[in-house]
Order: C-alpha cells, then sequence, then structure tokens
C-alpha cells in the first residue's frame, strides 16, 4: 500500500471546492510499471484492488451544478408543478418543448461506436463547410401520453421554425388525441428559438389562431433549461438511436430517429421541414398590436397566455 501511494502522490489531483473529491490521471498499467520500478511488482488486478480501497472509481462528469441562480427560481418551479397538475386534472394536452444540437450532414466522426464488419472511415475533421447540410431537430414531448413528436428543419431554429414545429405535432399528434381539448400547455426554458422575446410571442400567437386554442406558456427560470422534460426523457434517447452512425442524409436521421424507444413505452414520430427560415428579424409594432396576449400578474415575464385572434 506504501508503494501504491507513492506511485500515485505525484499524479493525484482534487478538487478545490470538494476536499473529498480526489482523483489520479494515471492508468492501471502506468500504476502497475511505477510499482515495479519501486521494488514491489503488482498486477493490473492488484492495482485495481488497491484503487477500491482507497475510494478510486472511474467516474464520468455530471452536468448538475448550475451556473448561476435566480431568487425567483423555487416560486416558478412550484408555479409549473402547479399548472401541470391542473391541466392534467382536466385533460388538457402539456408539452415540453426544445431544440436539440443540430448534426452535420456528410462523412463526419460520429459519437459512439457500432458493430461493423469492416472499419468505417470518415473525414479528418469536421469542418462545417465540407458539410451537406444540417439537420436541426425540435422536439415536442406529451407528458401524459410519453410520446415524442420531432421535426427535422434544414435552415435556422428560429421562433418560426419551433412554431411550426408545434403545429406540425397538434395537426399529426395533439387534435386526434386530445379532441376536447381547449387550452394548450407548453412548458420550454427561456433562450433560444423559444426565448422571452415577442418574436416568440408572437409565433405563439400563430399557433393559438391556426389551431384555436388558448396556449398557456411557462419559462423555466434562468439556468434551469435542464430541468425541462424533454432534455432527459427525450433528447438523450433520440441520441442513443444516432449513436456510431455517419449521417451523410436528413432522411437518415429520420429513419434512425423514429426507431427510439423506451422499456417504459416512449414513442417517437419525426417529419422533415424544408422550409427556409429567415434570421435577424425584429418585433415590429404591427407584430405586437396583433399579439392577444395576457402575462400572469406572478412572474409574468415567464407565465403568459395567448388567445386566439377573433378573426
Amino acid at each position: 500500500m506504501a508503494k501504491f501511494e507513492e506511485a500515485v502522490r505525484d499524479h493525484t489531483a482534487g478538487d478545490p471546492m470538494d476536499e473529498r473529491v480526489r482523483w489520479t490521471n494515471l492508468t492501471q498499467a502506468q500504476i502497475a510499471a511505477a510499482m515495479d520500478a519501486a521494488g514491489t511488482p503488482a498486477s493490473r488486478h492488484v492495482v485495481r484492488q488497491l484503487l477500491a480501497r482507497l475510494g478510486f472509481v472511474k467516474r464520468k462528469a455530471r452536468k448538475t451544478l448550475a451556473m448561476g441562480t435566480h431568487p425567483d427560481r423555487n416560486a416558478q418551479f412550484e408555479n409549473i408543478a402547479r399548472l401541470k397538475r391542473e391541466y392534467q386534472k382536466r385533460k388538457q394536452p402539456v408539452i415540453s418543448i426544445d431544440t436539440k444540437k443540430k448534426e452535420l450532414l456528410g462523412n463526419f466522426a460520429p459519437p459512439g461506436q457500432l458493430f461493423t464488419r469492416e472499419p468505417v472511415h470518415v473525414f479528418d475533421h469536421d469542418f462545417g463547410g465540407q458539410a451537406r447540410g444540417v439537420a436541426i431537430p425540435h422536439g415536442v414531448y406529451d407528458l401524459r401520453l410519453n410520446h415524442g413528436h420531432v421535426t427535422l428543419g434544414i435552415s435556422h431554429d428560429t421562433s418560426e421554425f419551433a412554431a411550426d414545429s408545434v403545429l406540425l405535432w397538434w395537426r399529426k399528434e395533439g387534435q386526434s388525441r386530445y379532441p376536447d381539448a381547449r387550452r394548450l400547455l407548453v412548458l420550454c426554458d427561456g433562450g433560444g428559438s423559444n426565448g422571452c422575446t415577442y418574436l416568440f410571442k408572437s409565433a405563439v400567437q400563430r399557433v393559438a389562431d391556426e389551431t384555436g386554442l388558448e396556449v398557456r406558456i411557462a419559462h423555466y427560470p434562468p439556468y434551469t433549461s435542464k430541468y425541462n422534460p424533454i432534455e432527459h426523457r427525450l433528447f438523450p434517447h433520440l441520441s442513443r438511436a444516432c449513436r456510431g452512425v455517419v449521417l451523410h442524409t436528413v432522411e437518415l436521421v429520420r429513419d434512425l430517429m423514429e426507431t427510439t424507444y423506451t422499456a417504459t413505452g416512449l414513442e417517437v414520430s419525426v417529419d422533415i421541414l424544408r422550409r427556409t427560415y429567415q434570421t435577424g428579424l425584429k418585433a415590429t409594432a404591427e407584430m405586437k398590436a396583433q399579439l392577444q396576449l395576457l402575462c400572469d400578474d406572478h412572474l409574468g415575464q415567464w407565465n403568459y397566455r395567448l388567445f386566439p385572434n377573433p378573426a
């Protein structure tokens, strides 16, 4: 044990925020070689036992620490929980939306591994200029039915794209599953295509107009986007379905994502939307005037409703 501790002493570091967290960047073979050089030969099997005895376990870093906080964080979480209970009790649809990381289409190295009979050769660099295009997955996750709908865009991630994705879900899935729906609760974070902006509100207004539903938006507080249900109930499984596959076309991405499933019964449908979206748009006074918007008295910046226009 003394020789082992001597072998790893100069290659052991810790977390300055937590003295209990220690790690070493040496491999088992390197530790065994160092012990051998010190006069105490040990196999990798023995080294593995010594590591376990001292509490060294191979782990992956977890993305769990928020980069900031907000004084109204807990109040908004309580509000979202109340809204979810209210809508589900009345059998009104509750969905979680967000955009997943875009996928470059082309001969690029994918994350993960596959069983193959021959080597898979890809470009040695992932330069966007060599891509055949992009696939931008926008997801709609139905909390009650454990069902996901993904719209694959090929242009830009804008608020209009997010609205079109929700409308596609409603026409293909929502209106048949919720024939008596009068209201829709949408959970989302506060950035990107579904940020707390008038452009997003205008896009949601179009959803309300075309569906005839009262659409209620509830944004998650800053620094808490990982708590959005779609982030852990749909997106990881989409990534697993595409793992290790070279994504040459958007049709291949669609076919892979449609195979997504879980033991708890998750099902996924996927559509490709070939519309081009313009970026850099600004909210105009006319756009704001057309909004049938009602903000909540409590935390109105994150909680508001949009009603269908009478026309």
